[in-house]
């Protein structure tokens, strides 16, 4: 499952002392059956009409019709609260305890998979919010909310409707305004604040080998994440069964590769080379 090229990188990244980063995306959580966020999964329907993911899933939607985009993010996180880590999220724990502190993860995934007891991850940055979390859409504070468990246990489908009781428990406690769900929109920025920009660009400096998984890299701070990794001579490996933005960016890079493989698959791989290894590990 690893190629030769990608155990060399593995074998320098052990014998340094920078960190050995992972950056995962939704194909990591595909294994767990979570529908991509931009997939035809997301579609949804109001009225009579059809809206993409990339139109729900914004603060201008929000602005005008809360109570559907609420609707559309409960029957996610129905989704997310009903699946179970699989073997990639849990490869990932074991990789962490066997690295110790020259691990990280960042993650674009919002589904709470990183934080079941088998696949406990620590040195986490969440970089696209966490659906088990709401706040205040109108900022009255930093403050996040767990999403009330009557929410969390249910399970909803598409029709499930949105009553006046379930919108009274998604009503801000400071200031009695609306909730929205914590993650960041298609049409928002990455800040420090809520999704670690600053934060995680550091880690992105102290990298000697970062390894990118089931990700397209299609927003912009992934692209950054590789782009200060490799201008610190770090080593960039993109795993996904197709290329994308990231393996174009690394074709013909000394310090660069595409690996064809699924997610959990190759995390496997990689946990069981380095329990290989294990004399080697520098934490």
């Amino acid at each position: 499952m690893l190629d030769q090229r990608t155990k060399g990188f593995l074998e320098d990244a052990l014998k340094g002392d920078r960190l050995i980063t992972f950056l995962v995306g939704a194909g990591l959580s595909a294994d767990s059956g979570i529908p991509t966020f931009r997939g035809k999964e997301g579609f949804w329907t109001i009225g009579s009409k059809n809206a993409t993911p990339q139109s729900m899933g914004t603060k201008k939607m929000f602005d005008v019709n809360a109570d559907e985009v609420w609707r559309w993010f409960l029957y996610r996180i129905s989704i997310c609260e009903q699946a179970k880590p699989n073997l990639g999220h849990i490869a990932l724990s074991s990789i962490e305890k066997r690295l110790g502190a020259r691990f990280a993860l960042i993650s674009q995934n919002v589904d709470g998979l990183h934080f079941r007891p088998e696949s406990l991850v620590n040195n986490l940055y969440l970089i696209h919010g966490d659906l088990r979390y709401m706040r205040c859409a109108d900022e009255c504070s930093k403050a996040l909310y767990p999403i009330p468990l009557f929410f969390r246990e249910q399970i909803r489908s598409r029709e499930t409707p949105l009553t006046f009781e379930e919108k009274q428990k998604l009503i801000c406690p400071k200031c009695g305004e609306m909730t929205r769900p914590h993650v960041l929109w298609f049409d928002e920025y990455y800040n420090e604040k809520y999704y670690h920009l600053e934060t995680t660009l550091r880690v992105a400096k102290s990298t000697g080998l970062l390894v990118v998984i089931g990700t397209s890299g299609a927003t912009n701070l992934p692209q950054q994440l590789v782009a200060k990794t490799l201008s610190r001579n770090g080593v960039v490996v993109d795993v996904n069964p197709e290329t994308n933005i990231i393996s174009d960016k690394l074709r013909g890079l000394a310090h660069g590769h595409h690996l064809r493989g699924k997610s959990s698959e190759v995390l496997l791989a990689i946990d069981g080379y380095l329990r290989e290894r294990g004399s080697e590990l520098k934490t």
